[in-house]
């Protein structure tokens, strides 16, 4: 079973629209509302691919009543721990016209002492089930920067590998607890890094504590930086579409092939397809699951040679996620 946690779950609401115009009245065409954050998108991706999984997940309010509507209808196995403070919202504006994305994130309710020990407990128990466990999304205000680097820790002491996939101070904090797999996009790599190459800020967070690094870098594809070698995966074709859940799909993907003890180029290989055929689906947590059966042989893996001298050329591996 692939546990997931989601800290700083939200309700996702998505508007679609003609076209975004900064300072106009805006008419959308569709509005859809659903459970989110990354975590819990990354399990609905795994449920979608028939793979065991259980979303770890926080819920209080109105909008935390509309989450635990949802994903009790979703079919996705989840625990919500429940929060004083109402679940966040994030908003999704959707062009349909020129599939530009705009996001308004905010922060989160601030999450007690208590809370958060009820989620950690919660952590603990599912973890004697678990084989792999997936960190995912921002910190809620009142979380400390390493809450990460915790649950990191607890995981690591029962067996179980881990991804982690968050950025700023808790990617920092939590590397340095040592997870099995890191998964920065290429502006959250340099974040935190201060590199612009992003094979050398893979390097360096390896040196701090990460088994091995792999970076999204949007339409160019995903750079693996491990232990036994290094390799840049690229989709098949560029697609249009919401981009919004690809980099939570390509989670699901490492998790999935770490679970199975695959070899970094099957990792990758998996985790591009997913999140290509994110980019597909409507909404943050969906995959065209026929275009991913057929991506996911398409993927072109390619090791990145030894002598790869790192510096300012070494951006052709891409741009942000």
């Amino acid at each position: 079973m692939i546990l997931t946690v989601t800290p700083n779950t939200a309700l996702d609401v998505t508007y679609e629209l003609d076209r975004l115009v900064p300072g106009a009245v805006l008419r959308p065409t569709a509005v859809h509302h659903r459970a989110g954050g990354k975590g819990v998108n990354v399990a609905r991706v795994l449920y979608a691919v028939g793979r065991k999984t259980l979303a770890l997940a926080t819920a209080g309010g109105s909008d935390g009543s509309l989450v635990r509507r949802e994903l009790a209808g979703s079919g996705v196995p989840h625990i919500l721990v429940g929060t004083a403070g109402a679940t966040r919202r994030t908003t999704t504006l959707l062009s349909t016209t020129d599939g530009t994305v705009t996001l308004v994130n905010e922060p989160g309710p601030r999450v007690s002492p208590a809370e958060w020990e009820a989620l950690v407990e919660a952590v603990r128990e599912a973890l004697q089930s678990a084989s792999v466990l997936v960190c995912s999304g921002s910190l809620p205000p009142g979380v400390p920067a390493d809450a990460y680097a915790t649950l990191i820790r607890m995981a690591t002491a029962a067996g179980v590998p881990t991804v982690l996939d968050t950025s700023g101070d808790a990617l920092a904090a939590g590397i340095a607890a040592g997870p099995a797999v890191a998964k920065p996009n290429a502006e959250e790599l340099r974040d935190v890094t201060g590199l612009g190459d992003p094979l050398a800020a893979a390097r360096s967070l390896r040196v701090r504590g990460a088994g091995a690094v792999i970076v999204s870098l949007g339409a160019e594809g995903m750079l693996a930086c491990s232990g036994t070698g290094e390799w840049h995966a690229a989709p098949s074709r560029r697609l249009a579409g919401n981009t919004t859940g690809a980099g939570d799909a390509a989670v699901a993907g490492i998790a999935m092939e770490l679970a199975d003890g695959s070899a970094w180029p099957d990792v990758l290989r998996r985790a591009v397809a997913l999140s290509s055929a994110a980019v597909l689906g409507p909404l943050a947590g969906d995959v065209d699951l026929a275009h991913y059966r057929r991506e996911h042989p398409e993927v072109v893996v390619r090791g990145v040679p030894a002598e790869y001298a790192t510096g300012e050329d070494a951006n052709a591996f891409g741009s942000n996620e």
